[in-house]
């Protein structure tokens, strides 16, 4: 493992135990075994070990899922079976052990640290993007109303992420039998707008 990759490891270790600010750079580096003037060589500060994570975690937990490309065998697929193994898809990166420790300490800090609110809002837009290039995809092979695809792929994707997130909460506070029940709502969600947005 790469320096660099030792300090994002040991920052996400002590943030998930005491959270992003009670995580000084001298204890990072203490955590890693090098001197705190070492650290600097490889991370200006503690927002740039943040960011570096989640770029290395995100990465690293999208390995094996595949990206939505629109092919001739999806013609065989019903929109509802699509959209399911795309929400399947996205709920496998939250998934990964680090990730959604990663995502535990960004949501608990994010009404109060900067870089936590930025990373939330980047992964947001990201997924509304994403969404809405699926759902263009989608129209331009009639597979879906091709009228406000902007709003539905807006509408779709900020609920899927809501019910996420409202999943997340319910496993950060132990709750783990009602945070399964959450993939029901995601399910009957998603043949709810199957219906009301599929071809016509």
């Amino acid at each position: 493992m790469e320096r660099k990759e030792e300090i994002i490891y040991a920052t996400l270790e002590l943030a998930s135990l005491n959270g992003l600010k009670s995580v000084p750079m001298s204890q990072i580096a203490k955590k890693v075994g090098i001197k705190a003037p070492s650290l600097y060589n490889h991370f200006s500060s503690k927002e740039e070990i943040i960011n570096a994570m989640y770029s290395l975690l995100r990465s690293r937990a999208l390995t094996n899922i595949p990206s939505f490309r629109y092919t001739s065998e999806l013609d065989k697929i019903s929109l509802e079976d699509m959209l399911l193994s795309s929400a399947k898809s996205y709920m496998e990166m939250v998934r990964d052990e680090d990730m959604l420790k990663f995502f535990k300490v960004i949501y608990s800090e994010r009404a109060t640290d900067k870089t936590a609110a930025l990373i939330l809002v980047a992964e947001t837009e990201r997924m509304i993007r994403m969404t809405t290039d699926m759902f263009y995809a989608l129209a331009i092979h009639k597979r879906i109303r091709n009228e406000n695809v902007d709003e539905a792929a807006l509408t779709y994707a900020l609920t899927l992420h809501s019910l996420i997130d409202y999943k997340m909460d319910l496993m950060t506070a132990g709750n783990i039998k009602e945070s399964e029940k959450i993939d029901k709502k995601i399910n009957d969600f998603i043949k709810f707008f199957s219906r009301i947005e599929g071809e016509v």
